[in-house]
């Protein structure tokens, strides 16, 4: 006799972990396969630092966001694990893009403000500007490798080092998952594997697999306070903030070159990273723009770069983060959660927005 489980979750990642402990905490039965051991560096979710922000153009990012501040401060209240710290934010840059932003923020009612060029630079020395700059005091870093873990402390049973080799729809309300220790069968399955899930889910959605290589650079001065920031430009956009303990986090947002998962090298790529310490020297004085250790990562991003979080028949896909998403993480497994049960994604999360 076929045993069925209520909800199986493929990849324990930030995202498969959020998927898992949305649906654990409302009573539903989960398991969560991760192919790789606990704090493994070959996805999208380790290391120590990534940015939160409310501060988008889009309202439903807005809201999202919002909703995800909420579940990150009761994920710490449930594991007694410190994850977020608000240290604020600043974009500053190309002045159309932040002024949609600030727009969009006001319109919401959340606090930002606009500080003039001279301001900016007596509280943030390490970082230059050339204009006004925007200010958002709810931005801050997530450690992320923490919040995998807190993640995961709500599931009871978490699976590693058990890769997924198939997932197979066998009926209206039957998936079925085939790992090399067998074939296990469930009412629902969510697929949540990051770079891997088109191989596992072939022909269902279209994303690009890039590996990226953002680096930590040395503080000159390790007092100092530095905000999260956003550089916007017309090509080469930068993003970066404090990693306690590492220095300060700097990259290009999306530009490394496409790879497989299961192939990476972890190379440094040598034009970009010389273009990374140019960039450096220029525009974070506060930095030794020589002393990097370089961070290989990879981003799956749709033609839009929106995410994917809907149903497929019994099955759930939440994929295509695009170097952007680890922020609303929690907010995304409660979209899960609802999808699992039988409720509707948000227009913008829809497979068929990304699927040509």
């Amino acid at each position: 006799m076929t045993v069925f489980q209520d909800v199986i979750v493929v990849g324990g990642g930030a995202m498969g972990s959020a998927a898992a402990w949305s649906p654990a905490r409302r009573g539903t039965e989960v398991t969560l396969l991760e192919r790789f051991s606990p704090g493994h560096a070959f996805g999208a979710s380790h290391g120590a630092s990534r940015i939160f922000r409310l501060a988008y153009a889009e309202p439903d990012y807005i809201a999202l966001a919002r909703r995800a501040l909420d579940l990150w401060r009761s994920l710490e209240a449930e594991t007694g694990t410190s994850l977020l710290d608000l240290t604020g934010g600043v974009d500053h840059g190309l002045v159309a893009p932040i002024t949609e932003i600030a727009d969009a923020l006001a319109a919401a009612g959340v606090p930002g403000q606009w500080l003039q060029l001279g301001e900016a630079a007596a509280r943030w020395p390490g970082l230059r500007f050339t204009g006004p700059v925007f200010f958002h005091p709810s931005s801050g870093r997530l450690h992320a490798d923490n919040a995998v873990a807190a993640l995961q402390k709500t599931v009871p049973d978490v699976r590693y080092e058990t890769p997924v080799l198939s997932v197979t729809v066998r009926g209206d309300d039957h998936v079925e998952v085939v790992t090399p220790d067998g074939a296990l069968h469930a009412r629902r399955v969510v697929v949540a594997a990051g770079a891997w899930t088109p191989k596992l889910l072939p022909g269902l959605l279209s994303v690009r697999v890039t590996q990226e290589q953002p680096a930590h650079f040395v503080p000159l001065d390790p007092a100092a306070e530095w905000p999260s920031f956003i550089h916007h430009r017309p090509s080469l956009g930068v993003y970066g903030l404090a990693t306690p303990g590492e220095g300060i986090k700097a990259g290009f947002h999306g530009t490394g070159p496409e790879t497989d998962p299961d192939h990476r090298d972890f190379a440094e790529e040598p034009v970009y990273a010389a273009k990374l310490r140019d960039y450096v020297r220029e525009w974070i004085p506060g930095v030794d723009p020589d002393a990097a250790t370089p961070i290989s990562c990879t981003y799956t991003t749709t033609p839009t770069s929106d995410f994917v979080i809907d149903r497929a028949g019994p099955v759930v896909v939440a994929a295509g983060f695009s170097g952007h998403g680890f922020k609303f993480t929690p907010a995304v497994g409660e979209l899960v959660a609802d999808l699992v049960t039988g409720g509707e994604t948000l227009p913008r999360f829809r497979l068929s927005r990304e699927s040509t």
